[in-house]
């Protein structure tokens, strides 16, 4: 009874507390991902300060890409939102010109069935949307306070959590927690370094290539390039690409579609056999297939962050496995005898009997004529 009402008592507590227990499992992940930097600042000063140090740096970096990219990117945002009509009126020109039509946006909303008091409600709808979008940025903003604050006493005080949960456990159980927790802290790690350096290269190749393309809203795309490219693992690469394509295709130039298109397919290409490979190789080496999986699957539970913590925890337990698991050695008869009991039988309606129903049935005895 008592297990049952603690395992009660969990799920309970998860259900409810479902997002207190994510800002934790996320503070926990980033403060992982800082400590290769703390732990070096903290030779030089205390932890909290070394902590404070990490934070505030990265603070500051992006407040100066802000405010050095800032204007620029609210200003082609801001005209990328303005020219969308525009946008709408150039497809809808291509397709008529395409197709030998002469339809139009009223034209569309008549055969669609829709009268100005569906429109009204469709605007009221639109209100409420940016009044829920409004609420969704306020409640992300107070998320990203609570993982700031956890994270902060998490990173200063990681040393100490690890010996506590270590010495609140069996002596036959502390070596390989503590192995984990490691080798968790190491992937982890690894895998936002390499991810920061392969969103830069990504981000300032991508805005290179669209600035000398002329492509419309080049720096905001090209950032969309590089961070979607890298943070959403697998899959990232074509979704990223999608919307400056979408973006060249309804340019007064379509061509710019396709040259981006080019870029993109010739840009991957080369990340694949060039750069990622040796930076991957330094920080989780995880096969392609294991790390879509555990990127889906975290994507699942936790939705993008989740995605981003599935690839180095599914690191950290092949590495785990690596150390503990038992191997055996397959002894060279064993393909033998594979072979020969999946080898496909004869027909019994001819003549010659299956070497294995000769075999099990032994030698032939005086005793049987017909067999002799």
């Amino acid at each position: 009874m008592g297990v049952l009402a603690l395992v009660a008592l969990a799920v309970f507590v998860l259900w409810r507390g479902s997002s207190t227990v994510f800002y934790v499992v996320m503070s926990l992940f980033l403060a992982l991902a800082m400590e290769p930097a703390v732990s070096r600042l903290s030779r030089w000063m205390p932890r909290a300060a070394a902590t404070a140090t990490v934070m505030l740096a990265l603070l500051l970096g992006i407040a100066a890409f802000l405010g050095a990219f800032g204007s620029l990117l609210v200003d082609q945002l801001t005209s990328l939102v303005q020219a969308t009509p525009d946008i709408a009126t150039n497809v809808l020109d291509r397709v008529n010109e395409a197709t030998g039509s002469s339809y139009t946006f009223e034209e569309l909303l008549r055969s669609s069935g829709l009268s100005p008091s569906d429109l009204s409600g469709y605007a009221q709808n639109v209100a409420f949307g940016v009044f829920g979008l409004v609420t969704a940025v306020l409640g992300a903003a107070f998320g990203l306070f609570i993982v700031a604050f956890f994270l902060f006493y998490m990173s200063a005080g990681m040393p100490a959590l690890r010996r506590w949960l270590a010495t609140r456990m069996p002596p036959r159980l502390q070596v390989p927690f503590l192995t984990a927790w490691d080798l968790a802290k190491v992937k982890v790690g690894n895998y936002i370094a390499a991810r920061v350096v392969l969103a830069t290269l990504s981000a300032l190749a991508s805005g290179v290539a669209f600035f000398l393309l002329d492509l419309p809203y080049w720096l905001p795309l090209a950032l969309w390039t590089g961070l979607v490219a890298q943070f959403i693992p697998n899959v990232g690469t074509y979704v990223s690409i999608a919307l400056p394509v979408l973006v060249g295709l309804t340019s007064p130039e379509p061509v710019l579609g396709l040259w981006v298109l080019l870029y993109g397919i010739g840009y991957q290409q080369v990340e694949n056999l060039t750069i990622e490979p040796r930076i991957s190789a330094r920080a989780v080496n995880v096969h392609p297939a294991v790390s879509f999986g555990s990127a889906l699957l975290g994507a699942q539970l936790f939705g993008l962050p989740g995605a981003l913590m599935g690839v180095p925890l599914a690191a950290t337990a092949m590495a785990m496995l690596e150390i503990y698991q038992r191997r055996h050695e397959k002894a060279p008869e064993v393909e033998e005898t594979v072979a020969a009991l999946v080898q496909p039988r004869v027909d019994p309606t001819t003549d010659a009997e299956p070497e294995r129903s000769a075999a099990a049935s032994g030698p032939a005895s005086d005793d049987d004529p017909e067999r002799a």
